[in-house]
C-alpha cells in the first residue's frame, strides 16, 4: 500500500509541474495541453471514453490472464521435461526477439480488427517475462535441497510440485510484477495497427484531428489502468507467497 501511495504522490507532483510549465510558457494547446484541458476533454465525452476504456480493459485483462497461465505452464513444462525445455526455450527467445510492431499487423490480418488480435498481442508480451522469471526460479533451487530430496521416496513430480514450485513462486511474482505494466502496451499497440474501438483507437483518431487534449485523456486513463493492474498484482503477491518477506 505504501508503494501505491508513493506513486500517487509522485503523479500529483508531476501533474502540478506540468500545469506550472503550461502556465509559464503557454505553449499552443495542440502541442501541449494543460492537465485542466485534459480533464475538460474527459468531461466533454465521458461516455465515449468509458466505452473505449472498457474495451481496452477487457483486452488487457484477457491478455494478462492468458499470458500468465501460458507462461507459467510453459515454465513448468520445461522444468518437468528438460528435453522439452531445450526445444521450447529457443522458440520462446525467437518470439521475444520480434518487435511488437512487426507482429501486430500480422495478427490483425490473421485475426481481424476485433478483440482477438489485441488479446493475442497482449498475451505474447506477457508470456515471456512470466515464463523467464518462473523458469529461472524453478531452475535455481539449492542443489543441496534437491540432493536431500533425492534420498527420500519422493518422485520427480512430487519434488517438482512440493519443493520446486513453492520455492519458485517468489520468482513468478516478480515476473507478474514486470508483466503487469506491459499488458496495456500490447493491447494498445494492437489497437494502433487496426481497431474500431479502444483507447488506442481513440488516440489515433484524436491525433489525426490534432485533438491533443483527447490524446492525453486516453493516455491518462491508460496509465491509470496500468497502475491499478500493477497494484492488484502487488496486493495478490502476499497471498501467493505468504512466507516471503516483503523488501
Amino acid at each position: 500500500m505504501g508503494n501505491f501511495s508513493s506513486t500517487m504522490r509522485t503523479l500529483v507532483t508531476l501533474l502540478a509541474g506540468w500545469q506550472a510549465i503550461v502556465w509559464i510558457w503557454t505553449p499552443p494547446r495542440y502541442i501541449l495541453p494543460a492537465p485542466l484541458d485534459v480533464l475538460a476533454a474527459m468531461q466533454r465525452q465521458p461516455l465515449f471514453l468509458l466505452q473505449n476504456s472498457l474495451v481496452t480493459l477487457a483486452e488487457v485483462l484477457a491478455g494478462f490472464a492468458l499470458g500468465c497461465v501460458l507462461g507459467a505452464l510453459t515454465a513448468l513444462g520445461m522444468a518437468a521435461w528438460p528435453r522439452l525445455g531445450r526445444l521450447v526455450w529457443p522458440i520462446v527467445l525467437v518470439l521475444q526477439a520480434f518487435p511488437v510492431f512487426v507482429i501486430a499487423p500480422l495478427l490483425v490480418i490473421w485475426l481481424g480488427f476485433g478483440m482477438p488480435s489485441k488479446v493475442v498481442m497482449a498475451t505474447l508480451i506477457i508470456f515471456f517475462p512470466v515464463t523467464s522469471a518462473f523458469g529461472d526460479g524453478l531452475r535455481r533451487i539449492e542443489p543441496d535441497l534437491l540432493d536431500a530430496t533425492a534420498l527420500t521416496d519422493a518422485s520427480h513430480w512430487q519434488t517438482l510440485w512440493h519443493i520446486r514450485v513453492p520455492l519458485a513462486l517468489p520468482s513468478l511474482v516478480s515476473g507478474l510484477r514486470v508483466a503487469a505494466p506491459l499488458a496495456p502496451l500490447g493491447a494498445v499497440v494492437g489497437e494502433w495497427v487496426g481497431a474500431s474501438a479502444g483507447l488506442g483507437f481513440v488516440m489515433i483518431q484524436a491525433n489525426a484531428r490534432m485533438q491533443t487534449d483527447m490524446v492525453f485523456a486516453a493516455m491518462t486513463i491508460l496509465a491509470a489502468l496500468t497502475l491499478l493492474l500493477r497494484h492488484a498484482v502487488d496486493r495478490m503477491a502476499p497471498h501467493l507467497t505468504p512466507w516471503a518477506q516483503e523488501q
